[in-house]
């Protein structure tokens, strides 16, 4: 008899060991799944701020006309053609000459008109040397009548009469003296003139200023332009671009992040698959704003001596804000994954109700994440500090984590799986047969 209550006993308990096995390893209805794993790696993570700007040649100078008239023709670049765009022009090369006719005119007349003030000098100086010879014999005659005297020798009339030829003689001395400097001040304007009418006559030879390269060439031969107020435009020149500018409009909310001497890459639709590199050389304090978004110009500058890069291409770039080197980095969708109650380890269900980490996020206020890696059937926790993130993966530090180490980053249910399966095997070029009787393929 005590056998049988024994053996009641024992089958008891095995019922009752196996109802809570049961209990905890029985699938939950519609949540047959199987988990996605990811590694954690090893390697560089770096954060960066994107944006769009434009590929800018260094140093532009805009050439214009200082003188109005009719473009007659086009000087020739560094290997003997036409100027025309993309020509290499040394300094001092001709782009292009405007009609001279009236400057040549102005220029002759201006000429004409010093020669005939510099003759006018010269009578003056010659109306002068004969005052000067009437100075001196009206002053003789005035000595030796003070010598005379009066009225023994010399009627009273004669005495004033010699002392009034000397003060009118002294008197055309000072005009004739002043008729020079009038005359000399004439020329002086004339000079003036002809210098005007000769640098107006030179700059209908349009030269360049630098030596570079024709970026765009805004005139043709018979257009006329008019030097107004604003000089119109006829060529503009790049100076070097051996180095670029890319012109950055970066958004208020990440200007803050931007530094002078920090590093860029960028790359350009143009020439696909390559990357550039540049550094942040200035942070424009003058700030648009365009339907309420304020931003600011940066620019980063980059060497073009290979001259890959064109002016005013789209380039689209990121600045290297924060990088960390050889760190565990993990997904973030990792980090955001979270199991049902009954996946996790037994062990882990109190300390993790306790701790309020049923739901957690992907990062706490203090820096904390969570993990999960398989423990047999069940999940178990690895507590992680999270450190940098590039949106897409994030630094993690932890005692179990190791490179290489898998941890779950979703879960796939069998009817996603077999969805999956059907969209992978199915094409949109395959066609339907029609049925035949008894549900074949008709024949």
């Amino acid at each position: 008899m005590q056998r049988k209550i024994i053996i009641a006993l024992i089958a008891l308990a095995v019922i009752g060991v196996a109802a809570t096995a049961l209990r905890y390893m029985r699938p939950v209805p519609g949540r047959s799944v199987t988990f996605k794993t990811t590694q954690i790696t090893r390697g560089d993570l770096i954060v960066t701020v994107s944006a769009t700007g434009t590929v800018e040649p260094e140093e532009v100078i805009d050439v214009g006309a200082q003188v109005a008239g009719r473009i007659i023709s086009f000087g020739k670049d560094a290997e003997g053609n036409i100027v025309d765009y993309g020509s290499l022009v040394e300094k001092e090369t001709v782009l292009a000459k405007i009609d001279d006719l009236l400057y040549a005119a102005d220029a002759a007349k201006a000429r004409g008109e010093v020669e005939s003030a510099n003759a006018g000098v010269q009578r003056a100086k010659a109306e002068l040397r004969e005052a000067e010879a009437g100075l001196y014999q009206a002053e003789q005659d005035w000595n030796r009548a003070r010598k005379v005297g009066t009225p023994e020798a010399l009627s009273r009339s004669s005495y004033d009469a010699y002392k009034s030829a000397y003060e009118t003689a002294k008197a055309n001395v000072a005009v004739k003296k002043a008729a020079i400097q009038a005359a000399e001040a004439d020329l002086i304007q004339a000079k003036a003139s002809l210098q005007r009418a000769q640098w107006n006559l030179g700059y209908c030879t349009i030269k360049s200023p630098v030596k570079g390269i024709v970026i765009d060439r805004r005139v043709n031969i018979g257009q006329t332009v008019v030097a107004s107020l604003d000089a119109p435009s006829l060529f503009l020149l790049a100076k070097d671009l051996g180095r670029m500018q890319v012109w950055v409009a970066v958004n208020e909310a990440d200007i803050g992040k931007i530094k002078v001497g920090q590093h860029v890459t960028f790359t350009v639709d143009a020439l696909p698959g390559e990357n550039f590199e540049g550094e942040v050389g200035k942070i424009r304090l003058n700030a648009s704003m365009s339907q309420n978004v304020v931003t600011y110009t940066v620019e980063v500058v980059t060497d073009n001596s290979d001259g890959r890069l064109l002016p005013y291409l789209t380039a689209n770039i990121h600045f290297e804000v924060a990088k960390q080197s050889d760190v565990l980095q993990v997904p973030n969708t990792a980090l955001s994954w979270r199991p049902a109650h009954e996946q996790i380890d037994p062990e882990y269900r109190v300390t993790l109700r306790e701790q309020g980490q049923q739901k957690t996020d992907i990062v706490d206020s203090s820096g904390q994440g969570v993990l999960w890696t398989r423990q047999g059937k069940y999940l178990r926790p690895l507590k992680v500090r999270t450190g940098i993130t590039d949106g897409m993966k994030t630094e993690v530090e932890g005692e179990e984590l190791v490179e290489g180490l898998e941890v779950v980053a979703g879960e796939q249910t069998r009817a996603q799986k077999k969805q999956k399966r059907q969209e992978e095997t199915s094409t949109p070029f395959m066609q339907e047969l029609p049925s035949g009787p008894g549900g074949g393929p008709r024949r």
